[in-house]
């Protein structure tokens, strides 16, 4: 069983940043693969951005060029720093680990980006 804490979500102004960080229990999270997804109000769950254990990363469509995920092992927490936020980055943000064929997830933690 893997558990998935996120923190760093909240409210932020159109062009703003955060950053948000997944800490992940077990001694192997070095072979995890790590991403992050989001749902927004009525939409259904979308890819954000993941990356490999070997630290390559895919990013959604909607975030490249603006969004950055990154992991570390020693600490054994992903992150997503999150530039040039738009309105449309609204929605709460959930941290996933795959280990095998296992998906794991966590609570979630809220973005909303408004002026």
């Amino acid at each position: 069983q893997v558990q998935l804490v996120e923190s760093g979500g909240g409210l932020v102004q159109p062009g703003g940043s955060l950053r948000l960080s997944c800490a992940a229990s077990g001694s192997i999270f070095r072979l995890y693969g790590m991403g992050w997804y989001r749902q927004a109000p009525g939409k259904q769950r979308e890819l954000v951005a993941i990356i490999t254990s070997g630290g390559s990363a895919i990013y959604g469509d909607p975030v490249k060029g603006r969004f950055t995920i990154s992991r570390d092992n020693a600490k054994n927490t992903v992150y997503l720093q999150m530039n040039s936020l738009k309105p449309e980055d609204t929605a709460v943000y959930y941290c996933n680990a795959v280990v095998g064929s296992t998906h794991y997830w966590g609570q979630g933690t809220q973005v909303t980006v408004s002026s």
